[in-house]
């Protein structure tokens, strides 16, 4: 009987069911109802005309009345956390709707009715069962985020290509074996992540998407990357964990001077010390110079402007053009290891100030150069 009630917040209870009565509320704007323990909706829920809010989230619903798509006024629609193992086709019918939320559900695919919410700005799926993205999710002409992470996907429809104002594709943890060439349609695409999926290329045809500054591809199987990717203005690129193989075997052997059983490999030993100060003078000499020209401001400065360059092997030729197979990645923060090398040269441009102030006895100084050489 609460006729001009227009928001209705009864989250976080233990309701099981809602009455009929519900359809009564003709001016309800906003419903509530996330995290409770509704097992069924009511088909009168199609009743509310007015509704433009509707949490359902963190329920235990199976399944969406089809006459939820008469609720034509609907901006959000949240049914996220539920046991879903489909949406109505009717589900066409909320022209209006702009966030739809059906995460963490058992969807193995999506009605085809999907294409015509032709103002859908936000669609999560993510963490569900889709085995096949429909066709016509390229004919949601206003999408600007797709989440699809954590799903069974083995490809991408071609239609994605379609949606001219996608600004974030995030398909991270599926089963890609290839993406559409169609990507690069995707204009407005600014950030694309398919991390942990099956992927042996990148379709040279995504440098066609020039807004896009962030591509995660990391945990794949990648063996190159198109050369087309130099003329994207890249902001961030993560390449990790593609190789097919650990990047070293090892073996085992047994240690001539204790017998104990060790791992080798072909890098080990790196260089072998030989006797004698004379062959670490110039070493040592190097290093001085090294590290008395990296100071604190030229490393910070060096790590703000520098250039790295990822080569493109191919046929040997002249390396005049050498310059045009490159990727450049600049102004990148330095990683921890960069950080434990500059903490390197410190302590070197330290045990180099001590061996400075030592006697002028020669034994002392050669000592001095030893251990300087040692801790490199």
């Amino acid at each position: 009987s609460l006729y001009n009630l227009a928001s209705l917040e009864l989250r976080e209870n233990l309701l099981t069911y809602l009455p009929e009565s519900l359809a009564q509320l003709q001016r309800l704007e906003e419903l509530d109802l996330g995290n409770n323990e509704l097992y069924h909706l009511p088909e009168t829920i199609g009743a509310l005309f007015n509704l433009k809010d509707l949490w359902l989230d963190g329920n235990q619903l199976a399944e969406i009345p089809q006459e939820v798509g008469n609720l034509k006024n609907l901006l959000c629609l949240d049914v996220s956390e539920n046991k879903l193992e489909c949406l109505p086709e009717e589900i066409s019918g909320l022209t209006s709707l702009t966030d739809l939320l059906v995460s963490q559900n058992l969807l193995q695919v999506l009605p085809d009715g999907i294409g015509k919410l032709r103002r859908l700005s936000i669609l999560k799926v993510d963490q569900n069962k889709l085995i096949q993205l429909t066709d016509s999710v390229g004919d949601c002409e206003s999408l600007t985020e797709l989440v699809l992470t954590e799903n069974q996907l083995q490809s991408l429809p071609k239609s994605i290509g379609k949606l001219k104002k996608l600004n974030n594709l995030n398909a991270d943890r599926n089963k890609l074996t290839s993406l559409p060439k169609e990507i690069g349609g995707c204009c407005s695409l600014n950030v694309f992540s398919v991390r942990d999926n099956r992927l042996s290329r990148i379709p040279c045809e995504i440098s066609q998407a020039t807004e896009l500054h962030v591509l995660d591809v990391a945990g794949n199987r990648l063996t190159y990357l198109p050369l087309s990717l130099t003329t994207l203005k890249l902001k961030a690129l993560w390449l990790s964990d593609n190789q097919s193989q650990p990047l070293l075997t090892f073996q085992t052997d047994t240690d001539p001077e204790t017998g104990e059983k060790i791992l080798t490999c072909v890098l080990l030993p790196q260089m072998p010390s030989e006797p004698g100060c004379q062959d670490n003078l110039p070493r040592c000499g190097a290093l001085e110079s090294l590290v008395n020209e990296m100071s604190d401001e030229t490393w910070n400065e060096r790590a703000v402007n520098r250039v790295s360059a990822i080569r493109f092997l191919e046929d040997e030729k002249d390396e005049e053009d050498n310059e045009m197979r490159t990727l450049l990645r600049r102004a990148t923060p330095h990683p921890g290891e960069l950080k434990n090398m500059k903490k390197t040269v410190e302590n070197l441009r330290n045990d180099m100030n001590a061996a400075k102030g030592l006697d002028s006895n020669k034994n002392e100084v050669n000592n001095a150069i030893d251990r300087v050489t040692t801790s490199v």
